[in-house]
């Protein structure tokens, strides 16, 4: 319900709640001797990672890094004129989503229900839904969110002529008071994931917008990393469709029943194509909100967006850094070429590369030092496998400090996070829900 909702801008009083969840056997990783306080209590002891009671393996966050990786982004958005709503998929953490907006974000991207529903609890009031919605329940319980809660902005894809007139029946159905904004999704091309595959079909769909009373057209949207064989040239000649798709709308007056023209793309690989097209689209009868969705940003990786990120083509722009370390022990050394830790699939990132060895922590001194002549060759459920060289110094009880590829799929095997400093000082825990 509407009165349920926290009263200020972000969200913060439902987030702070959740400093209140007590400690116990749910949180990998977490000490023992926690068991019975609240998160909140447990932050406040400022506990060393290595020698607090944690236990291996244990994924953390650097602080630093994640708070460099969010002002980076915020003044990105700014220096190129465009409002952003990062991807909330990649870390389904609403403490990150509140920082993202104190840090001047629109609004929080979405791909599921279910995701804007945890959002909703956490008092998310802008969601932008990257996906067509035609499930009958979940738009009734849309319905009920924006005709209880007036403050609440909601908009969505639509990619069909069906995909409409699901949605209006659904609303309808519901009794909704309140139009559901939606922007049509250009596809990206052909074989390419969804969306419209031509601008005619786009137009047969704007129409069935129309048509539909429960629905109001308030832009156009489509994700650019889904062009195929995608570089420079091919992304920004399809975001060049996708501005001229607005202008046409635009001029057919299609938008007559908004006060603003969405248009938005923008995941974390070609967020500087996104930058240049947007900044080319020309004056329209309304004013634009050019919406940028990046979301891997927040955390960063040392794998698939470390060779992705477009600051890599933009160095002058800054540079994001890599956030996760997963700290795995030594459990097995059975012979001077091989070892086991304690980490496999079920802790770390996998199905885009393998955990990267950065550093050792030695059991015997705590020294840290280079993680020379050791890589990791594979992992099973619950165990990586460590190929050493002769140069390298490991031996059982050390810790291997591991950096991970691909966030989306880091964040989703940890329930509570530690949120690490740089002398190892956890001092708060990140909470998901996937």
């Amino acid at each position: 319900m509407a009165a349920d909702r926290p009263t200020d801008e972000f969200g913060n009083e439902r987030v702070d709640q959740l400093g209140d969840e007590r400690v116990d056997h749910r949180f990998k990783a977490l000490p023992p001797d926690a068991e019975g306080l609240t998160v909140a209590e447990l932050a406040a002891e400022r506990r060393n990672l290595f020698d607090g009671g944690f236990t291996t393996p244990v994924l953390a966050l650097s602080a630093e890094s994640v708070e460099h990786n969010l002002a980076l982004l915020e003044t990105y958005a700014e220096r190129h004129g465009l409002a952003f709503a990062p991807h909330g998929k990649t870390s389904m953490a609403p403490q990150l989503f509140v920082r993202q907006l104190e840090r001047g974000a629109w609004g929080i991207t979405a791909a599921v229900p279910h995701q804007v529903r945890v959002y909703r609890a956490h008092g998310i009031r802008r969601i932008f839904l990257a996906n067509e919605v035609v499930d009958a329940v979940a738009l009734r319980w849309l319905a009920g969110e924006l005709d209880a809660d007036p403050e609440f902005r909601f908009v969505a894809y639509v990619d069909s002529v069906r995909g409409a007139e699901l949605m209006d029946k659904a609303l309808r159905d519901a009794g909704a008071s309140r139009p559901l904004d939606v922007v049509v999704e250009l596809g990206a091309g052909d074989g390419a994931r969804t969306g419209a595959r031509t601008e005619a079909d786009c137009a047969a769909i704007a129409d069935a917008v129309a048509a539909a009373p429960t629905l109001r057209l308030v832009g156009v949207a489509g994700y650019e990393g889904e062009v195929p064989q995608a570089d420079g040239d091919r992304v920004r000649a399809w975001l060049r469709r996708l501005t001229a798709l607005a202008a046409d709308f635009d001029k057919a007056e299609r938008f007559a029943a908004t006060d603003e023209i969405i248009i938005s793309a923008g995941g974390s690989a070609w967020f500087d194509a996104v930058a240049d097209v947007f900044a080319e689209i020309p004056e329209l009868s309304l004013p634009v909100c050019k919406l940028l969705r990046s979301g891997a940003y927040v955390s960063h990786d040392d794998g698939h967006y470390r060779h992705l990120t477009p600051f890599n083509r933009v160095p002058d722009e800054g540079t994001l850094q890599p956030a996760f370390r997963l700290w795995a022990q030594v459990v097995s050394r059975p012979s001077g070429e091989q070892a086991f830790v304690n980490a496999g699939k079920r802790d770390a990132a996998y199905d885009l590369d393998l955990p990267e060895a950065q550093v050792v922590r030695d059991a015997r001194t705590g020294e840290i030092r280079p993680a020379t002549g050791i890589t990791v060759s594979g992992l099973s459920d619950q165990h990586g496998w460590v190929r050493t060289a002769p140069e390298a110094e490991l031996e059982v009880g050390d810790w291997i400090g591991l950096g991970l590829s691909h966030p989306c799929t880091s964040f989703d095997k940890w329930q509570l996070i530690p949120l690490v400093e740089a002398d190892g000082t956890v001092t708060d825990y990140i909470r998901t829900f996937f």
